[in-house]
């Protein structure tokens, strides 16, 4: 019980370090607006290209190609030049090859830009953890990671909602430039915004003891190479392996899936995709919000965050049934269930490179576990082009959704049993 009074020591530092979070959240929605975009706009883009599902499956592979790549780069980027710039950068690159899209005129182009796109867009998950690891004590960053990763679920709902109404008034390709356009406001309130806490001109010193509260970890570089040879990088990247590629099966193809089963499209489909991913939403926050208020109890970082992945991991099991199920309304709370439960266990998932590593090592540690999500996604992507074109049915697709999650908590839990610190020797940070 000795956490409860500094816990009540917050509420008098004041509140800059949920300001950052604030950009860290907005940062994230216009990520995943950027790449659900061709999701919502497949129908009308396979309608003008003649796309079949394996091209437009090829499309998704080479997303997650560049994804799985710009995970490893970022990663040890932003832990040599920092949140700030390495957001920046990766902003900057994303939001211009979103732009991109509204000038290209067939399959291999599209293949072009959203290569440069998943290039782009890996940075957004390696900065904003840095960032939170630099900005909240450890009981805090679950919470923070939820409510900052909960960005993407706004971004999920805004975009059936926005992408459609510029679409039908102005074409696709304005689509894409138009919110590509109007994203760069960010990048300037960043840079104008964001430093390290002890550079930061309003932070109290209160606050700043407060982010400071947990114990001191090694802030020198360590040698990239020598993560993979550790117990508990894997404890993250088999994880992201497992569970990411759901995420990005829902993302690229909830809509399709509306429509073949249910007859939606893309005038009728935003409301059933809003409610899906405001569901989500909750989850990402709820989840954080859980394990953060078990550690505030007491509980250690390995109890609070396992018990809440557990529950997050059977409230998807219900979606294997989903392929049977007729009524929208009853396959729409499946969904966000199911989604609700993705981002409650990344929230928590998420959070491990801080519970595990020192600062100096985070980035590199999103990174990798990054890439192993992406090339996930690679794999789901060919597993879904190739089902939808053989048979037609999503339940193949859904039952591996219903479990990935369990057997994701059981890999943790197999090589990490108690989610301890890293342990380096001395001559291995340099």
């Amino acid at each position: 019980m000795q956490h409860e009074p500094r816990h009540s020591a917050t509420l008098h530092v004041g509140k800059v370090r949920w300001s950052i979070c604030a950009l860290l959240f907005a940062a994230t929605a216009i990520n995943y607006i950027d790449r659900q975009m061709i999701g919502v706009l497949k129908p009308v883009l396979e309608g003008e290209f003649g796309w079949t599902e394996g091209q437009y499956a090829n499309i998704v592979f080479w997303f997650q190609a560049a994804y799985a790549i710009g995970f490893l780069a970022t990663g040890r980027f932003v832990d040599a030049v920092g949140a700030r710039v390495g957001y920046a950068v990766s902003f900057s690159l994303w939001t211009l090859a979103h732009i991109a899209h509204g000038a290209v005129n067939s399959v291999t182009q599209f293949g072009i830009v959203r290569f440069a796109l998943g290039l782009g867009e890996a940075g957004n998950f390696p900065s904003g953890l840095k960032a939170v690891a630099e900005w909240f004590p450890q009981r805090e960053r679950a919470f923070a990671t939820g409510l900052f990763n909960a960005g993407a679920n706004v971004g999920a709902v805004a975009t059936p909602l926005i992408v459609p109404a510029i679409t039908i008034a102005y074409g696709w390709r304005m689509a894409f430039v138009a919110t590509g356009l109007i994203s760069l406001i960010w990048l300037a309130a960043w840079l104008i915004l964001y430093r390290r806490p002890e550079r930061h001109g309003r932070l109290s010193p209160a606050e700043l003891a407060l982010i400071r509260s947990d114990p001191i970890t090694s802030t020198q570089k360590m040698p990239w190479i020598r993560l993979f040879a550790v117990r508990e990088t894997w404890a993250y990247v088999i994880p992201k392996f497992l569970t990411d590629p759901i995420w990005w099966m829902f993302l690229f193809w909830l809509p399709d899936f509306l429509g073949k089963r249910h007859g939606l499209d893309l005038k009728t489909f935003g409301i059933p995709l809003v409610i899906i991913y405001l569901m989500s939403d909750g989850g990402s926050v709820l989840g954080g919000w859980v394990s953060s208020r078990l550690m505030r109890k007491g509980w250690s970082a390995n109890a609070a965050r396992k018990a809440t992945m557990l529950g997050c991991a059977l409230a998807a099991v219900p979606i294997v049934t989903l392929q049977n199920v007729d009524d929208l309304w009853l396959a729409v709370l499946l969904l966000g269930i199911a989604t609700a439960a993705h981002q409650g266990f990344s929230a928590n998932l998420l959070t491990l490179p801080s519970d595990l590593f020192p600062s100096r090592a985070i980035g590199s540690v999103v990174g990798i576990g990054g890439t192993a999500g992406a090339i996930g996604g690679m794999l789901i992507a060919k597993f879904v082009g190739y089902v939808l074109d053989v048979s037609d049915s999503y339940a193949p697709i859904f039952a591996l959704a219903g479990s990935a999650y369990l057997l994701a908590l059981f890999a943790i839990h197999i090589v990490s049993p108690r989610l301890e610190p890293a342990a380096f020797k001395q001559q291995e940070v340099v």
